[in-house]
């Protein structure tokens, strides 16, 4: 074992370092198994629930039994909200929605047909609003792609076509899968982090540590050795010890 007094600055460093680097070994198999845990959880959830995604005989996503339906919904995915998709997770061999990006289609598939459905609107009496007459019957009022903020609810039809249309099941729904989505997508990143980045730079930091401690202290043995042979060098020219010893 070296002796403290091999011990110097870059022995200290590199000491340092390796401690350090065992730190983050440590702190990313902790992580590595806490996240394998949450998505083991997530897929005995996405068991239970047992949804499954529908396709055509040629592997094309359908909704309501057409792919021309299918198609609007990951437009509205990729196209309206900009989400990145990766469509390799949509497996006509693997229905089961369990990813995140099957997650988002069910997701989609709520607020498509919200944002292009019908509601039925009856007005008992006549309602005057902004200057506009709205007589007592019934009305078929289109949502017209508008979301819940979207909608005008002091109005007489878009009143309740925002409580009808972006109803509390609606919502619910949307907000457990994006919820779904979210917790799939940290679950796997810290998944990643905890080898890629905890575990991976603590073992470059560990070793680099160790190999720093080790060089450290060869340096502080060269030196003393140096400084041993200086001395005994001037002893010789000198045919004495050196005054003072």
């Amino acid at each position: 074992m070296a002796r403290v007094r091999d011990l110097n600055f870059v022995s200290v460093a590199g000491l340092v370092l390796l401690v350090g680097g065992v730190i983050g070994i440590a702190l990313g198999g902790y992580l590595y198994f806490k996240a394998a845990d949450g998505l083991e959880s997530l897929d005995a959830v996405y068991a239970a629930q047992n949804r499954m995604m529908t396709y055509d005989a040629d592997g094309n996503f359908t909704d309501r039994g057409t792919a021309e339906g299918g198609d609007l919904i990951l437009s509205l995915i990729e196209d309206d909200w900009d989400f990145p998709l990766n469509r390799s997770n949509l497996d006509p061999g693997d229905p089961l929605v369990n990813t995140p990006d099957e997650l988002m289609v069910q997701y989609a598939i709520i607020g498509y047909h919200t944002l292009h459905g019908t509601q039925t609107v009856v007005l008992d009496e006549d309602v005057e609003y902004q200057g506009v007459l709205y007589e007592a019957g019934e009305y078929e009022v289109d949502v017209d792609g508008r979301y819940y903020s979207d909608l005008d609810r002091l109005h007489p039809l878009e009143g309740p076509v925002r409580s009808q249309a972006w109803s509390p099941l609606a919502l619910s729904l949307q907000a457990q899968l994006i919820n779904g989505v979210n917790s799939d997508l940290l679950s796997g990143m810290a998944h990643f982090m905890s080898w890629s980045i905890f575990a991976g730079l603590g073992f470059m930091f560990a070793v680099a540590g160790a190999f720093t401690f080790v060089g450290g202290i060869q340096l502080g043995r060269r030196a003393r050795e140096q400084a041993i042979a200086d001395i005994e060098g001037r002893v010789a020219v000198g045919g004495g010890a050196p005054q003072g010893t």
